[in-house]
């Protein structure tokens, strides 16, 4: 079967390289002509856990291919898929002007039927627009060419988005053809035999459940944020009350993590559009809404709790952060909460140092050269003031304190992912300040 994948992001460079494995000729499109030849050359855009290696050994095989030219990608290919990036615009509503396009560029030259598949994250009733857009090139060209479109939202967590795509909890497709069903069901029937479900419904239904899903996410981070400042006013442990409701089936125990606020690509656009969507249908998302502003002042909790620590001066001061991405496992800086705290530090005249593991190279797009960068997290804690631990990665987790305590100025740690616990900090002679837990 022969697929083309428009867009070679997260999305579609996982989407085209994970169907390849499966036995599918996928072609990855690109406008952008440098990217194109270093995928070819084996340099990908993106850092993801595993994907290299999969690219590499399925370009070897002969099933993955790149290209600048969308028509000649699409000339054989029963699907494609339009997996391009959808901006929050400025109101909060999702840019389509790059899902549109591919799709007006489809029309041009497609010359057989095709699936022509929204895998990008878009509010309802975009496939309608994509339709419409298909339908305008081909009468420019004076053809009745028949094509279908259909809707099938990727459930990927960045750092794990090889084993979400290989392994997934559900694959969702929007169709309202039986045509397209049939098609869509013969592409991912490498994952019906694995027992993995599909699940067709019709086109908005599709387009909902992507943003429904992200928004049900982003409401417990944010939800299990504003129980744990209420823990630290009343004296309790979120870290103990998380596991207690952790434990009720009924809310279980994934994403009640406390901690400095959620970024990354999804779920802060995917919130602002569909309250965005809701507000232009005449319908106030009033959860929503709230989900977002505390969100937002999460990603500010552990600056003021430095500033409360340092008597509201910490000009001079020199603060190491470990950690740069929304999280770990990717080097995404996307609604990073580090941007939040780094610009908030510096504005203060504070000084920072810091290390990531994969992120550095793509923060400097933002940061530049106002935040010093080291080669490993011990570095980065030389005559510092404070650490600040601002993603969780897992080299993080038992580092060497003895180490620590003799680089660090003071023995003074913020903790914005609570993945120590205050009792050993203690007991370890630091001065340790988490979020959710009382420490004066």
């Amino acid at each position: 079967m022969k697929i083309a994948v428009v867009g070679t992001g997260y999305v579609g460079l996982v989407t085209g390289t994970c169907l390849a494995e499966t036995g599918a000729d996928v072609t990855c499109v690109d406008i952008d002509a440098k990217k194109i030849e270093n995928l070819k050359k084996g340099i990908l855009p993106i850092y993801e856990p595993g994907l290299d290696e999969l690219v590499t050994r399925n370009v070897q095989k002969g099933r993955l291919h790149f290209s600048t030219n969308l028509g000649q990608s699409i000339h054989d290919a029963e699907v494609a898929f339009i997996a391009v990036g959808t901006p929050p615009g400025e109101d909060g509503s999702a840019d389509l002007k790059y899902v549109l396009a591919v799709a007006t560029e489809i029309g041009k030259t497609m010359n057989h039927h095709l699936v022509v598949v929204t895998k990008s994250t878009v509010p309802v009733g975009t496939a309608q627009k994509v339709k419409n857009a298909v339908i305008a090139a081909l009468n420019e060209r004076g053809s009745d060419l028949a094509f279908d479109v259909a809707s099938n939202p990727e459930f990927l967590k960045e750092g794990a988005a090889i084993d979400d795509f290989m392994k997934p909890d559900r694959i969702v497709v929007g169709v309202s053809s039986a045509k397209a069903e049939e098609i869509m069901h013969r592409l991912y029937k490498p994952f019906v035999l694995n027992g993995h479900p599909i699940i067709f419904m019709d086109i908005p239904s599709a387009e909902m459940t992507k943003y429904a899903a992200n928004a049900m996410l982003a409401t417990k981070i944010s939800f299990m944020n504003d129980i744990a400042n209420l823990c630290e006013i009343m004296g309790a442990d979120v870290n103990l009350v998380r596991k207690g409701i952790g434990s009720d089936p009924r809310i279980g125990n994934k994403f009640i993590y406390p901690g400095i606020g959620y970024g990354g690509s999804c779920f802060p656009k995917d919130v602002k559009a569909l309250a965005k969507t809701a507000a232009e249908n005449g319908h106030k998302m009033r959860i929503l809404e709230a989900v977002e502003a505390v969100n937002e002042d999460q990603k500010s909790v552990l600056f003021n709790k430095v500033m409360n620590r340092f008597a509201g001066n910490i000009q001079g001061k020199t603060f190491a952060l470990w950690g740069l991405s929304f999280k770990p496992k990717t080097d995404d800086m996307r609604e990073a909460p580090s941007l939040i705290i780094i610009e908030k530090l510096l504005a203060q005249g504070a000084n920072v140092v810091a290390y990531d593991p994969v992120a550095m190279n793509e923060a400097k797009l933002t940061l530049g050269n106002t935040v010093k960068y080291t080669e490993n997290e011990y570095e980065a804690l030389k005559d510092a003031d404070a650490l600040l631990i601002i993603t969780e990665w897992p080299e993080f987790r038992s580092p060497d304190f003895n180490q620590m305590g003799r680089l660090l100025k003071n023995k003074l740690i913020f903790d914005g992912r609570n993945i120590y616990e205050l009792k050993d900090m203690t007991q370890l002679g630091f001065e340790y300040y988490c979020i959710g837990v009382k420490t004066n």
